[in-house]
């Protein structure tokens, strides 16, 4: 007999949605939009959706398996264990412990995950990753300018005369935003996307505005221009509530309509137009994350920021730049989880740099490289870089349900537990202020544990056992912290979510969290850092502004966007149509390259290739490539086989768009 049960969506994506899901006989059987949750009422995404294949999937991981003679052979957990521990305690007392590497992403936003820091930590310090493939020059941005990186709530997009959505593919990616948005053009609020590519939101846009890649900082800063020829700058909030105006002033006099015209493709009446948008608000901006994954990617979202502050658009009801929610992830008290001060030694690689960082280490070079929550082989950089550095550590370990491309590479593979096969809490740093209870519903399959279990059995072999001697409901409660004040344990497992108390409006008293106590246009915490902490205009280094002769030799930017059904590289092995790489590229290239439709072509630069078939962008920016991220290799590779490493201008970010490529059909 089938019961349905109020479960949890684990992705780490901005919409952390609610579930109904229906079981039967230990078997995930359904899934389907919670309706009495407040986001989400009753629709989610094909991702969540496909949540059932992957814990259903007959070819999930389900036994350690340890590579033997040239291949992975299922082993028992004790051999498992026993010898990573073994070989943990030795590189301790010989290498030192940062001879141990940690990657790993975030594809669970379990609250529980975080015990992985709590057991490498105890150990006693090791190599960790920084930064962020994804959005980190934008949370950095965000914090030399507001002090921190926080979004309005949901709703608060009714009170907001004009929406500019920049650079994110709501259709794809915040589909609980687009029914907003799709509410808020009925109220006659006015709607305009800024994008490189013609997406499924465009196609509701009162203006749809096809910016050249990478440009995004440029067209702030004219339209910054133009507010100012039109009197349109708030003074009120310039000079009671921010630091630093004066530079922007500067800046401004150093640019020509012209130019920021002549390198956006955008048209100075449509510049201008922005202009009376954002000086006549409120007006409310979506950040994406696409648009900081360039060198220039810092300065882009500051940029931005600058735009909606001198404009008056910051801490008032209808405005803001939503870029992320750190205020959700700070309201836990993950020190309590991850023990940061049993830490005696660390090193640090970046996630962007990591390859380039394990090829030079030395004193210690890296031994032994534990990877969970994530698939670098596919998401990481310059693919044939990345895959140089693993192979060159002596013991690969890596914690997944699945063969990735990562785990094809593994001395063992430690089969973990899918998101209805373990209890926990669940949230997101990035849309809205709620948190989700997650229950366990099914059995694990075969013999796969949760992190908790391998991350506790590995601790009592090395000694620090006690650590991990407590329940889950123990370490969810001590992660709660505070919060187990307004909401407890047990009566967040009854109701299933929780609203934070967060502000829905940040910084509506206008005391920012940067050194000043004011919005910084020029930041002083960037100064205090070393860095210049005046936002300027930049390009990406590979363009034909910096490089020249590299445009000249590969002239087409190259984009990777989110896939529509797989959160990064997860659900490629589930879906037959995604198996196949599609090259979408701009009219003009087509044109220019003779391709239509179906055309078999490779993707071409000094870092690799990549091969694929064309699908023509009906409309887009000119010269303009776009090829989704995630891909495995055995489906046909991923497009980081042409992507660089490289870290952004703030020093947190990747640079994975700024990335020039040719293309030619297969002959």
């Amino acid at each position: 007999m089938s019961e349905v049960k109020t479960a949890a969506c684990p992705l780490n994506c901005w919409d952390a949605c609610g579930f109904r899901v229906t079981i039967e006989h230990d078997q995930v059987k359904k899934i389907e939009g919670n309706p009495d949750h407040p986001i989400t009422q009753g629709k989610i995404c094909g991702r969540g959706r496909l949540l059932k294949e992957r814990t259903n999937a007959g070819e999930r991981i389900v036994y350690p398996l340890k590579r033997i003679n040239g291949r992975l052979e299922r082993i028992s957990w004790d051999q498992a264990l026993d010898e990573i521990a073994d070989k943990m305690r030795d590189l301790k007392e010989t290498a030192g412990t940062t001879s141990v590497m940690h990657s790993h992403d975030y594809s669970n936003s379990g609250l529980l995950k975080n015990l992985d820091q709590r057991f490498f930590n105890c150990y006693g310090g090791v190599t960790e990753v920084t930064g962020s493939l994804c959005w980190g020059a934008g949370i950095a941005a965000q914090a030399f300018d507001f002090g921190n990186a926080y979004s309005h709530a949901p709703e608060d997009i009714y009170n907001s005369r004009h929406v500019i959505i920049w650079g994110r593919n709501v259709v794809r990616t915040n589909i609980h935003l687009f029914s907003h948005l799709k509410e808020a053009k009925k109220r006659g609020i006015s709607l305009y996307v800024i994008d490189p590519i013609h997406n499924g939101t465009a196609k509701m846009a009162d203006q749809y505005i096809p910016i050249k890649p990478g440009m995004d900082g440029l067209l702030a800063l004219g339209i910054m221009k133009e507010i100012t020829r039109l009197g349109l700058e708030s003074s009120t909030f310039i000079n009671k509530y921010s630091h630093g105006f004066g530079d922007i002033e500067k800046l401004l006099k150093t640019i020509s309509m012209d130019e920021v015209v002549d390198k956006t493709n955008v048209s100075r009446g449509t510049i201008e137009e922005l202009a009376k948008v954002y000086g006549n608000g409120p007006t409310t901006t979506f950040l994406g994350l696409g648009m900081q994954r360039y060198a220039n990617g810092g300065n882009t979202i500051r940029t931005i920021d600058a735009l909606a502050a001198m404009s008056g658009n910051i801490g008032i009801p209808g405005g803001g730049v939503n870029y992320a929610n750190l205020g959700v992830g700070e309201s836990f008290n993950k020190k309590a989880l991850t023990l940061p001060e049993r830490k005696q030694n660390v090193r640090t690689f970046t996630r962007m740099n990591q390859a380039e960082q394990i090829l030079s280490a030395q004193y210690p070079a890296v031994k032994l490289l534990f990877v969970t929550r994530s698939n670098p082989i596919a998401q990481v950089p310059h693919t044939s870089k990345i895959k140089e550095a693993f192979q060159s550590i002596e013991t690969k370990v890596v914690v997944d349900q699945f063969l990735t491309d990562t785990a094809e590479m593994a001395d063992y593979v430690l089969p973990c537990t899918t998101t209805f096969e373990e209890e926990d809490i669940y949230y997101s740093s990035m849309y809205h202020h709620f948190i989700n209870y997650g229950p366990q519903l099914v059995s694990p399959r075969g013999e796969a544990k949760s992190d908790l279990d391998i991350w506790r059995e590995l601790a009592n072999r090395l000694g620090f056992g006690a650590d991990f001697n407590y329940s889950k409901d123990e370490f969810l409660k001590m992660g709660l912290g505070k919060l187990e004040d307004i909401i407890p344990l047990e009566e967040l497992k009854e109701i299933g979510q929780f609203k934070l108390p967060l502000a829905s409006v940040p910084w509506h008293n206008y005391n920012f969290q940067t050194p000043s106590g004011k919005y910084e246009f020029t930041s002083l915490r960037a100064e205090e850092e070393g860095l210049d902490g005046q936002i300027k205009v930049l390009f990406p280094v590979e363009s034909v502004e910096q490089s020249p002769e590299l445009a000249n030799k590969y002239p087409y930017t190259l984009l990777s966007i989110h896939p529509l059904r797989s959160n990064h590289s997860q659900h490629y092995p589930f879906i037959e149509a995604m198996q196949d790489v599609a090259v979408e590229v701009s009219m003009d290239i087509a044109k220019e390259k003779e391709l239509k439709d179906g055309d078999s072509v490779y993707l071409f630069n000094d870092r690799g290739e990549l091969k694929g078939k064309v699908k023509v962008l009906k409309e887009s920016a000119p010269g303009v490539i776009n090829v989704d991220e995630g891909q495995w290799q055995k489906f046909g590779g991923s497009v980081n086989n042409l992507t660089p490493t490289g870290e952004s201008d703030i020093g947190v970010g990747s640079i994975l768009y700024d990335c020039l490529v040719n293309i030619e059909k297969n002959s």
